[in-house]
């Protein structure tokens, strides 16, 4: 039995439409429970939730603990990229104490939970400033660190000027745990175990839906690892398989789903591994509010996830023909990947993607309105073609990092 302790909260998205009730430990215990682990979900709730996950745990099969809280947050996204607006007031004093054998621990933004485990995973779940597993008095024999680089740097002074391999052994003297992984991205994760360390690979998918991916890796590292005793390597593999299932789905596999699921691991190109930054061109349209917002949008997320980006909007301007066209062409001449905002058939994008696809560059084309028909010549000249905004970031990414 795994006791998983945690935040359940209201989340909502406005693209792609979502209204659902998790939270990071809510989503962990219907993720180990559907895979067939038994789990014991420790959280906070307030009525109205108390109702939802009552109903949840009779139908997923796990064991529901909770005590009443007057908090009740939500998060609202545009996207699956976007940072949430979180509603809702903090209770600082709110406090959970375990004593259990095995114990997945998730940061949470309404309290703190205190464990004492043989056996205990946490994820800090904090971009802003994440706790160390021990600072609140929390104890395990056997600890599991899993975090993103953002979270491991803030924890670890100085990092900056570590590499991923030493972050990770300074984690894991810091913070007694004898499992650090960290997750980077398109590169995988570093799985540091006892003095080995490994990596694990992110796989293609073809759409990503992103909100609790990282609860659904915790989820599955801790039943493999705490649970079926597979080394944290092995148990790290299976995650980053299972979440990639998740994301390409929206939904959490069970083992026979999972036997027969088999995406493509990313492979990043040796320049890439050697510290060669990809560089994006970003098509589309900015002459109205929103078209600019999209734009920005779309330049700040590529941005974010480690690429140079070219935006004739932000790097050339507006002006003459004799003034931006031969500044943008250049800029297509010299990026790795185009990524087009394609919704309105913008007849300067429309020519950016066949400048590019003449020239042997990948596009991405991006679009939620245009029809079968007017997307026939981008789909004949093997443009990748979504309209899904966070799977548009994300291909443009893995083709940028591959070549």
């Amino acid at each position: 039995m795994i006791t998983v302790v945690g935040g359940v909260y209201r989340e909502r998205c406005m693209r792609p439409a979502w209204d659902d009730i998790y939270g990071s430990a809510g989503r962990a215990a219907t993720a180990i429970s559907r895979f067939g682990g038994q789990v014991e979900l420790r959280a906070c709730l307030d009525k109205d939730t108390q109702d939802v996950l009552d109903a949840r745990a009779m139908f997923e099969g796990f064991k529901l603990n909770s005590s009443l809280t007057d908090s009740n947050f939500t998060f609202e996204y545009i996207h699956g990229l976007s940072t949430p607006d979180v509603l809702g007031e903090k209770n600082s004093n709110l406090k959970i104490e375990i004593c259990s054998e095995k114990v997945l621990r998730f940061g949470m933004i309404d309290g703190t939970a205190v464990v004492n485990a043989k056996y205990a995973v946490f994820d800090p779940q904090n971009a802003d400033c994440p706790e160390s597993f021990k600072s609140n008095g929390s104890t395990a024999e056997h600890l599991a660190l899993v975090l993103n680089r953002y979270e491991a740097n803030l924890l670890m002074p100085d990092s900056s000027i570590m590499s991923v391999e030493e972050l990770a052994i300074k984690l894991a003297k810091q913070e007694g745990a004898e499992v650090v992984i960290i997750k980077m991205g398109p590169q995988g994760a570093l799985v540091y175990e006892k003095g080995n360390i490994t990596t694990v690979p992110a796989y293609r998918t073809r759409k990503i839906w992103k909100i609790g991916s990282g609860d659904t890796f915790a989820a599955h590292f801790a039943l493999g690892w705490m649970d079926n005793g597979l080394s944290a390597h092995a148990a790290a593999e299976k995650a980053s398989i299972a979440t990639a299932f998740y994301c390409e789905h929206q939904g959490f596999p069970d083992q026979e789903l999972l036997k027969t699921y088999s995406p493509d691991p990313l492979v990043p190109s040796a320049r890439y591994c050697d510290g060669y930054t990809p560089n994006v061109y970003l098509a589309g349209p900015f002459f109205t509010l929103a078209e600019l917002w999209m734009v920005g949008q779309a330049r700040r997320d590529l941005l974010a996830m480690g690429l140079d980006v070219f935006s004739p909007y932000h790097d050339v301007g507006i002006g003459s023909a004799e003034d931006v066209v031969e500044k943008d062409l250049e800029g297509i001449r010299k990026c790795d990947v185009l990524l087009a905002i394609g919704d309105g058939l913008d007849s300067g994008t429309i020519y950016e993607i066949g400048y590019a696809r003449a020239l042997n560059k990948p596009v991405i084309f991006y679009a939620e309105n245009e029809s079968v028909q007017d997307k026939k010549m981008i789909e004949g000249s093997n443009c990748y073609i979504t309209d899904d905004y966070v799977s548009a970031i994300y291909h443009t990414v893995w083709e940028a990092i591959v070549l």
